[in-house]
């Protein structure tokens, strides 16, 4: 049974925070582990040593630095958010810093292999849901949970105005442009969505079913529709999220707009594709220039 404080920081982070369901999840998960490490301890006995400790049998256990910095983030909010600026009650977590990542780059799909996905012909109403979403996430850049927020009530202002808003980390709103050929899959969509869709369903994308379409359903699709275009490589939604922003960004070199679209609350996150442009302009220069030739 979970401690109910911890139940009830999950409901704050969802209703008042407007954190997604999967985050909140992943908040639960963590918590849990760290109170199964301690179960004799109470909240307020916690200290920095017991983070410390936790930390550290999770790593003998074999979890990864990335996943030992999110279980520190998620201990680290829930204590701020417990102590209710209660100063005598200090934060345990504070000081404490997990293993060093290594920092990995995104795995973008080249140019061709992004233009090839989306322009696999559908054959049916499915797959014109699928071409619709593959457009969207590259097109515009969105988030797997902010593309499956959608409703059907954005699709108007999608094919009128060619931008679609959304509500990204945190209930932050943003706008961002979507392309021509996004807005004509999405129109497509339109056309066999009302045999799908239940009477009163206002997702934008939806399943089988009738309701809306789950993040893990759009992931799976996705990744049939690249197998289902000849595609050699994987395509997950994030990729082409990624797709996106390398894309952009090598053609434009507009950090600050790439973060505008993307959302990211500081451009350090966005910095990252200035190494993915890097890395392609270098691979230009070692095929292209004579003096950096192999022989």
């Amino acid at each position: 049974m979970r401690h109910p404080d911890v139940e009830a920081f999950l409901a704050h982070v969802v209703h008042a925070r407007r954190l997604s369901d999967h985050t909140a999840q992943g908040y639960g998960r963590d918590l849990d582990a760290l109170l199964a490490l301690m179960p004799s301890r109470r909240l307020e006995q916690f200290s920095v040593d017991d983070i410390r400790s936790a930390i550290g049998r999770l790593h003998s256990r074999g979890l990864s630095p990335r996943s030992l910095a999110r279980a520190l983030s998620a201990w680290r909010t829930f204590f701020t958010w417990w102590a209710r600026g209660d100063d005598a009650r200090s934060n345990p977590c504070a000081g404490v810093r997990p293993p060093k990542a290594p920092r990995g780059l995104p795995k973008a799909l080249s140019p061709e292999d992004a233009v090839a996905l989306c322009q696999t012909v559908p054959q049916g109403p499915l797959e014109r849901r699928d071409l619709a979403m593959a457009e969207l996430l590259y097109s515009s850049g969105l988030r797997l949970a902010e593309l499956c927020a959608l409703d059907l009530v954005a699709a108007g202002a999608l094919l009128r105005e060619g931008e679609v808003s959304v509500l990204g980390k945190g209930g932050k709103p943003r706008s961002v442009p979507v392309g021509t050929k996004a807005r004509s899959a999405v129109a497509n969509w339109l056309e066999v969505r009302g045999a799908m869709a239940g009477p009163d369903q206002a997702a934008l994308f939806v399943g089988q079913g009738g309701t809306r379409l789950s993040p893990r359903s759009v992931q799976v699709r996705l990744a049939r529709w690249a197998k289902a275009g000849g595609l050699g490589v994987h395509v997950h939604p994030h990729a082409l999220r990624h797709s996106f922003a390398t894309h952009v960004l090598q053609s434009s070199g507009d950090l600050r707009a790439v973060q505008e679209m993307l959302g990211h609350a500081s451009i350090s996150t966005t910095q990252i594709y200035t190494s993915l442009d890097f890395q392609h302009l270098a691979k230009v220069y070692d095929q292209a220039h004579p003096r950096a030739r192999r022989k």
